[in-house]
């Protein structure tokens, strides 16, 4: 008997605006490039039009246009996918484990990290949502939008038409779970148990939704891991927000936005290059995100939880080398322990190295001295203070994870940025590395993948595959610790991460760049 079934009139469901014709894989409905939207540049979305007979939905849609070509690195750690962009890019893919409108599965919708400029709905192989609904029983649903110029673009100097345009890209957010709502119970789901959850840029695009008085009541639960808790920005000299729209269309050869809104696509991404790059080196810096104004009240350490997102079960997570770019000049196991602390004194200064090994080891007892220069402090600070505050000010329960797991990666590598996605999505078996070390990254799949889904269907991430798991207090970060051996504890590490910082020497994540190379090349590793 075939695992698979492909006909012209099966399987179908009818939505709000026509039939769509989908694929049934070993048990799960898989539905890809299904429109959500519709949007011209600039300009907020808007419902698709309705069609007659029934539209294949079994090829994945556009991904949004980006500034520069991605450069492949590091497909051992994180493979990828590189997908064909084009600015109808307004889609979502899905798979649910029945088509029974009275079965009210829970709801998952992945919004992808590349912080607000990069990345897709399939970017990341692991994103793939056939795990989790066989496995789990919820349905899986991942989402292109419109990312950096089309999506952030400051235009409110030239008009109310385009009062929210810096925003257009978390509008095309809302318009999803605007669909979702109207459509999921015939795909078998509950539109009201929809959980919100992303990573990096996308933990800040749930942020930002929790903020977004637009999406009150179209999600229920929120997920937000490595990004998001903190409200982190790179633009320490901003440009006046009309300057970077001026120098754009200079560059393209047009004298108003109406008309830049009809330039190629080519040509456009071209101009907006050249005119970031002139006004970089005029010293001034750019950030591709959302913008307070009314509509996006504001990150919420800056100007308090939301109504709404109070009353928001809400997972935060981050892992041991969060956005830590280092790299060492051999293999880990190959330093001993007095080259380690070496390098420990090296990077946060003779006098500091003793009380920062002392309080790893007390943080850490079964890591190595070698790990210290790649431990991240500011994304966990950042979510301590981010996770505290919703729990001090919400109505709703606030949970934390970490991931601290080595790798069997040049020496031995502690969880980075990503690595906790194939867990998450309950696919670590799709990747060599994690396929390789067998048993140890199949349980953290099982544990982690159930916690998700045991928070999705009540806001509580207890499940039998882990120990007892407590929430987040207004004064304590009670976390779960993911690793060889997981088990929950309370603020293990608030000495270690203060040690660190009061020597004002902490790793930070820099940023880069938020154009490519107007001549094409790529101007920054595809990691996330």
């Amino acid at each position: 008997m075939s695992n698979i079934t492909v006909r012209r009139d099966a399987p179908v469901v009818e939505t709000d605006k026509g039939k769509l014709r989908g694929f049934l894989y070993k048990g799960v409905y898989n539905f890809y490039g299904i429109r959500y939207a519709k949007a011209k540049r600039f300009h907020q979305p808007e419902p698709v039009d309705a069609w007659d007979g029934i539209k294949d939905a079994t090829a994945y849609g556009y991904i949004s246009p980006v500034l520069s070509n991605p450069r492949p690195s590091g497909e051992v750690k994180i493979p990828h996918r590189f997908w064909p962009s084009n600015e109808d890019c307004l889609n979502l893919n899905l798979w649910t484990p029945t088509l029974d409108p009275a079965a009210k599965k829970p709801v998952l919708v992945w919004y992808h990290g590349g912080g607000y400029a990069n990345g897709s709905a399939l970017e990341q192989v692991c994103y793939d949502g056939q795990a989790l609904a066989t496995k789990e029983d919820v349905i899986v649903i991942t989402v292109n939008h419109r990312l950096n110029v089309f999506g952030f673009l400051d235009l409110s100097a030239f008009g109310p038409e385009y009062e929210n345009s810096a925003n257009c890209g978390i509008a095309d957010l809302v318009a999803s779970l605007e669909w979702v709502h109207n459509n999921i119970q015939a795909f078998g789901g509950d539109p009201e148990n929809v959980t919100i959850f992303g990573q990096s840029g996308g933990g800040g695009k749930v942020n930002t939704l929790g903020q977004t008085p637009a999406a009150a009541g179209l999600f229920h639960r929120a997920i937000l891991l490595s990004g998001g808790m903190g409200g982190m920005r790179f633009s320490q000299n901003p440009a006046p927000a009309d300057l970077l729209p001026k120098e754009i269309m200079k560059e393209a050869g047009v004298s108003t936005i109406k008309e830049l809104e009809e330039v190629p696509l080519a040509l456009f991404i071209r101009a907006v290059n050249l005119a970031g790059k002139t006004l970089e080196k005029e010293g001034y810096t750019f950030f591709w995100g959302p913008k307070a104004n009314g509509w996006y009240l504001g990150d919420p350490t800056e100007v308090g939880v939301a109504d709404y997102y109070k009353t928001v079960p809400t997972l935060g997570g981050t892992v041991f080398s969060d956005l830590v770019m280092a790299r060492m000049e051999k293999d880990a196991d190959a330093y001993t322990d007095e080259e380690a602390c070496a390098l420990v004194a090296a990077k946060y200064g003779e006098e500091n190295a003793e009380a920062i090994v002392t309080a790893f080891k007390a943080a850490y007892p079964d890591k190595r001295i070698i790990d210290i220069p790649v431990l991240d402090v500011n994304v966990r600070r950042g979510s301590r203070n981010y996770l505290t505050l919703k729990a001090k000010e919400s109505t709703a329960p606030t949970w934390n994870m970490l991931t601290t797991l080595t790798f069997d990666y040049e020496g031995g590598s502690p969880a980075w940025h990503c690595s906790d996605l194939p867990f998450v999505f309950g696919n670590s078996e799709m990747l060599a590395l994690y396929d390789g070390m067998g048993e140890v990254c199949e349980k953290l799949r099982d544990e982690i993948s159930a916690s998700i889904c045991a928070f999705a269907r009540t806001g509580d991430p207890n499940n039998a595959k882990v120990p007892a798991w407590a929430p987040v207090s207004a004064d304590t970060l009670n976390t779960m610790v993911f690793d060889e051996k997981t088990c929950c504890k309370a603020d293990f590490d608030k000495e270690l991460g203060e040690v660190i910082v009061a020597t004002n020497k902490a790793p930070r994540f820099g940023g880069m760049s938020a154009f490519g190379d107007p001549n094409g090349d790529s101007t920054a590793d595809w990691m996330f």
